[in-house]
């Protein structure tokens, strides 16, 4: 904000990072319309808690943007432990829906933790990176024991059973492995060796339920009526919509009950039925604004620890956006992951309001003292 406008508006305000709030209350607002329409034209059940939800964590991630990164550095291990015991608690007594046991019932909330892994694997490996001696970072040290805490929860989050989050929690640990600067060659080889294992995987590790879901995403029109019925129903939606939509509340595809899931996993095919290319155009630049807004946050950050937390976080909301999006266009199979702030659903805004968050607080550190970039 220039000089002349800090000067009318008080500072607290002032110095908030507009260029990133912006958009995101425009996309929120955005969602809350889709949803509206998607509720049959009412703001219950699903516009109303949305905003609600919304409001609560902006409030929650404004007191994470305050806190001081002595007292980040000091709970991370220790928040890294407590998640982890949520997800063994969930094998032992979590709340089962849709087949999966995900869930914990708290009494005032049910919890899914899984989620909350999500932002904490970023924060544990940016901590054990920024305190590993950069020359070490090419040392079988760099990855044993960041890759058994990755490992982990993996393991548990795929007992569940919840292949996207699973892989949402290796992508971002892999993810600060990479910005951390780990060997490239690693990563190829790694990359190498999953196409190997992708067959057996295929056939021996993953359910009879998910191997639909893959063998779906080649040939929806197989099975129109049974496994494709999801992405064949999201692709008509999305293609009716054509470049400016039927019209605010007139989509036929989600009124009709043709779209399964229209304010949750498919809510992008809901919004482009009734606004069109110009609908997904929107979206798709507030991202960018969103994603662009954090990647200089990172850059801007003055030490390790800091510039791998920003990045991993970037990258964890990267990839909630790309998976959903290639996810309803029949890119990707349908995973269950849900389009940030305009999908209806608490845990998935919870994780990505705590990505906003972290961001913030490390653009407040930045303020303090910017000096160094990722590759400090």
């Amino acid at each position: 904000m220039n000089t002349a406008a800090a000067g009318i508006v008080p500072e607290p305000i002032a110095r908030q990072p507009w260029e990133m709030l912006i958009p995101l209350f425009a996309l929120v607002g955005f969602g809350a319309a889709v949803l509206y329409s998607a509720g049959g034209g009412a703001m219950a059940p699903f516009a109303s808690s949305h905003l609600l939800r919304f409001s609560i964590f902006m409030v929650m991630a404004m007191v994470i943007a305050a806190l001081p990164r002595d007292l980040v550095r000091m709970l991370t291990y220790p928040a890294y432990i407590v998640v982890l015991l949520l997800l063994m608690a969930v094998e032992a007594i979590g709340q089962v829906g849709g087949g999966s046991q995900r869930w914990l019932d708290l009494g005032f909330m049910v919890l899914q933790p899984s989620e909350l892994m999500k932002p904490t694997i970023v924060v544990t490996l940016a901590l054990f990176y920024s305190t590993l001696p950069v020359g070490m970072t090419n040392t079988w040290r760099a990855l044993l024991i960041p890759g058994g805490m990755v490992a982990m929860p993996m393991a548990l989050v795929l007992l569940q059973p919840d292949l996207g989050t699973a892989l949402a929690i290796g992508f971002g640990g892999a993810m600060v492995m990479l910005l951390a600067g780990l060997p490239l060659r690693w990563f190829l080889g790694a990359g190498l060796a999953g196409i190997v294992i992708a067959p057996l995987a295929f056939f021996y590790g993953l359910k009879e339920y998910q191997q639909r879901r893959v063998m779906t995403m080649f040939d929806p029109e197989a099975d129109p009526l049974g496994a494709g019925y999801h992405i064949t129903q999201s692709k008509i939606a999305i293609g009716s919509g054509g470049v400016f939509g039927k019209g605010f509340n007139e989509g036929s595809q989600s009124h009709l009950n043709y779209l399964p899931e229209p304010h949750t996993d498919f809510v992008f095919a809901t919004m482009a039925e009734e606004w069109g290319f110009i609908g997904g155009l929107f979206v798709l630049t507030v991202f960018t604004f969103i994603l662009r807004w954090g990647w200089k946050v990172a850059q801007a950050s003055d030490d390790r620890f800091a510039s791998l937390l920003a990045g991993g976080m970037v990258v964890t909301i990267f990839f909630y956006a790309a998976v959903n999006l290639m996810m309803v266009m029949g890119m990707a199979p349908v995973v269950g992951i849900p389009l940030p702030w305009m999908s209806h659903g608490g845990s998935s805004m919870l994780t990505n309001m705590i990505c906003i968050g972290v961001l913030m607080m490390v653009n407040r550190w930045n303020q303090k003292a910017p000096r160094r970039g990722l590759g400090a």
